[in-house]
């Protein structure tokens, strides 16, 4: 389901929590006889106790290559039922670490959204060395899969859950924000080399899941199962996709549609009109701009519409041209029906932190933990819109 549904509207350490941790994907397969297992990171629950997995691997820390030998450990057992096993890693996480030769910063290409200096590209090619140590694990893994007879008959899913750690990427909503990779590989059509280009969302790794066991979809499931598209019966499941933020290190909520043609972005906090910066991870990039440019200050309209075949880069807001209106009270009209569809609390106001919740407030710069606020302070940084 949509965060906003499920109520994971913030991150799970600063209090946040599904309505109902029954609806997580495990407890839909216990049900049909599959045992579970967590290796490394999760962000669904404060306690990863919560969720109900079967097992939960000792771990003495967050390094990806134990983490490997645990997942891989666990793969080698003899096992009498079918599993689960979510295998969480930290590398690509800030602060990156890797400093691979073969990432000569030199000549590392830096994401468009951000301007191409030696501390950019420093930065960039230090993550590119992570996702290598990342990319190095997961083949362990697939390698064990593999010699233990498990890879023609087991789903991988590799994914993400944001973009990255950038400024004007992860926390928004632009493509730069909200497009992460995913990539499965197993039976029933998941192999190949096959390319996908339809619109999909995590949401639909559920329904997937279910169709792939033949075992019913639970009713309250949100999303459409990936079978049409991987057996070649379809080319598309969605007309559009939705994206939100609300909370993450600061309250910043913002709604998304998006179609193959256009993005419509509205932010509803409207009390609070700069960059929530709080919400950008500190990092080189960050300071550059706060070093060197009005960023800090800078107004951000409520309304942000965009050509994607003519601004991929979603740079030109087109909300003001009078020949968008029709396209803009479209995708105004989509997003308000969805949110209603799926009981948005946006539409009857601001959204309150948890009882346990914590965040930063809204005109901090830096993640300095002495400024965090608790509920009852929340309501001096933001008013109702």
């Amino acid at each position: 389901m949509v965060p906003h549904s499920n109520g994971m509207l913030g991150l799970a350490h600063l209090g946040w929590k599904l309505n109902d941790y029954r609806q997580h994907l495990i407890h839909t397969l216990h049900q049909a006889g599959y045992t579970s297992a967590l290796c490394g990171i999760q962000h669904v629950a404060p306690k990863a106790q919560n969720i109900g997995y079967h097992e939960i691997l000792p771990l003495e820390g967050l390094d990806g290559g134990e983490i490997t030998s645990r997942a891989t450990e666990y793969l080698h057992r003899s096992h009498e039922k079918p599993f689960f096993l979510s295998v969480g890693f930290f590398e690509t996480h800030r602060e990156f670490s890797g400093n691979d030769p073969r990432d000569d910063p030199r000549y590392t290409a830096v994401p468009p959204p951000l301007p191409d200096t030696p501390g950019n590209r420093a930065d960039m090619a230090a993550f590119k060395s992570d996702a290598r140590i990342l990319d190095g694990n997961i083949g362990r893994i697939l390698d064990v899969l593999d010699a233990a007879g498990l890879a023609e008959n087991t789903l991988v899913i590799a994914t993400t859950d944001h973009g990255l750690a950038m400024p004007a990427m992860k926390c928004q909503l632009t493509d730069h924000g909200t497009g992460v990779y995913l990539i499965l590989r197993g039976p029933s059509g998941f192999s190949g080399g096959k390319v996908c280009d339809a619109m999909v969302t995590h949401m639909d790794i559920f329904p997937t899941v279910c169709e792939l066991l033949g075992i019913e979809s639970p009713a309250w499931l949100q999303g459409r199962s990936l079978m049409p598209l991987v057996q070649g019966e379809r080319e598309e499941i969605h007309e559009e996709i939705f994206a939100e933020v609300t909370y993450h290190a600061s309250y910043e909520p913002q709604r998304a549609i998006r179609t193959h043609r256009w993005k419509y972005i509205r932010r509803f906090d409207t009390y609070f009109q700069q960059p929530v910066l709080t919400n950008c991870d500190d990092c080189p990039p960050k300071s550059l701009w706060l070093d060197e440019t009005d960023w800090k200050t800078q107004s951000l309209p409520e309304e942000r519409l965009f050509d994607l075949l003519l601004d991929p880069q979603e740079g030109n807001n087109l909300v003001a041209q009078p020949e968008m209106l029709g396209v803009l009270e479209d995708l105004r009209a989509r997003l308000h029906d969805w949110m209603v569809r799926t009981g948005d609390p946006l539409l009857d106001g601001n959204v309150p932190l948890p009882a346990e919740g914590r965040m930063w407030p809204q005109n901090a710069v830096y993640l300095n933990q002495e400024e965090m606020i608790g509920p009852d302070e929340s309501t001096k940084t933001t008013n109702a819109h």
